[in-house]
């Protein structure tokens, strides 16, 4: 029954994307979202399955498509260009080549030649949960919110500190960080109607998460 009630939300979903609006670039990234949800529903369902966690996050580490877009995002965010891909280009190597590890110890050397900048503060979150497998570690929750607090009222930070937190099994808490994201943002922002999007498809995610574990049985399923 609990599958069923995913692939309902799943449908309902993309209609909402395809009634907002959103991009056809953003449908990829929905998936993916969805893909978030699925594994937290598992996680929910069968706690005791051996290895679930480490799959699953290993299934959408490798998505290419909602990778690249995360990519896309930040450059429409932070600019393009600039001098911080110095730091922002081989992160993004490393991490496709599969050494997020190094990643990550590449954007701390970056922050500290560069302590104020929000934009590398927040990547340095992202490859910290990357390095971990989606998992929202204090360094990284720290990383984010240190970015929030030096660009308070940019939407960059509040918009990738709420995806990490998605995809780290806490959809309800990235809620309040896409919703602050979405008020930062222009409405002439090119990047407007994907970050309404991702709070959509997060706020789905949280509502599966919640009728999985309010649902009779769902632990025994």
């Amino acid at each position: 029954m609990g599958w069923v009630m995913l692939a309902l939300i799943g449908v309902v979903a993309l209609g909402l994307l395809a009634l907002f609006g959103a991009p056809r670039n953003l449908w990829s990234f929905g998936a993916a979202a969805l893909m978030l949800g699925a594994t937290g529903y598992a996680l929910q369902a069968r706690p005791a399955l051996p290895g679930a966690p480490a799959a699953a996050r290993k299934a959408v580490a490798v998505d290419e498509a909602g990778v690249a877009r995360m990519r896309e995002l930040r450059s429409a965010m932070f600019g393009q260009f600039t001098t911080l891909d110095y730091a922002f280009y081989p992160a993004d190597a490393l991490i496709r080549s599969g050494k997020a590890d190094t990643a990550a110890q590449l954007m701390l050397g970056a922050v500290r030649q560069s302590p104020q900048s929000p934009a590398l503060w927040t990547w340095l979150g992202m490859a910290l949960v990357e390095a971990d497998q989606g998992t929202m570690s204090p360094a990284a929750g720290l990383a984010f919110r240190r970015g929030v607090t030096l660009s308070p009222e940019h939407p960059g930070p509040a918009f990738f500190y709420g995806m990490a937190l998605a995809r780290a099994g806490q959809p309800q808490a990235a809620i309040p960080w896409l919703g602050r994201a979405l008020q930062l943002t222009p409405e002439r922002a090119s990047y407007r109607q994907d970050i309404r999007g991702a709070l959509i498809q997060v706020q789905m995610i949280a509502a599966m998460q919640a009728r999985a574990v309010q649902a009779p049985g769902a632990r025994q399923d």
